[in-house]
């Protein structure tokens, strides 16, 4: 016969398996917000995702002399039960992929963060509704700059 306390070891041990697949299931329905093209707004610049197995992939992308250039490589893909945002710049940090680790995460909130990594250390999407997202690109004492995203 089980005692009251090894029921509430396991009565807790499904509470948080419960709390964890809760945030992990928010999460990745906020990370699938992000599927399609995206412009900042009074620019010429966008940014694209879509939806691969498990995983968003994406770039931006802007426009030279008629010519897309493609400005950053993007993913955020599921990584041993943890969201991990990666970015590659070309010409910034080598030609390496930097990643950010999904810290924070609500109805409206997405926060990957690298402490490690000089700028930007935060890179937060804010979902102001289904049409606009508020990006923001933190560094060090949150200091950086934000830019709004409108679904085309």
């Amino acid at each position: 016969m089980e005692s009251s306390g090894e029921k509430l070891k396991e009565f807790m041990k499904i509470r948080i398996l419960f709390t964890l697949l809760s945030i992990s299931t928010l999460a990745f329905s906020q990370v699938e917000k992000l599927q399609g093209t995206w412009k900042i707004e009074n620019k010429e610049s966008f940014e694209v995702w879509s939806i691969e197995n498990d995983s968003l992939s994406g770039y931006s992308y802007n426009f030279k002399e008629g010519q897309k250039i493609i400005t950053e490589t993007l993913s955020i893909k599921k990584v041993n039960g943890q969201y991990i945002y990666e970015a590659t710049v070309p010409n910034q940090n080598k030609g390496n992929t930097i990643p950010f680790l999904l810290k924070s995460s609500n109805a409206s909130l997405l926060s990957f963060e690298n402490a490690e990594h000089d700028f930007p250390q935060k890179i937060q999407y804010q979902f102001i509704s289904d049409s606009e997202i508020e990006v923001s690109v933190l560094g060090e004492k949150d200091k950086g700059f934000s830019f709004k995203l409108i679904r085309q």
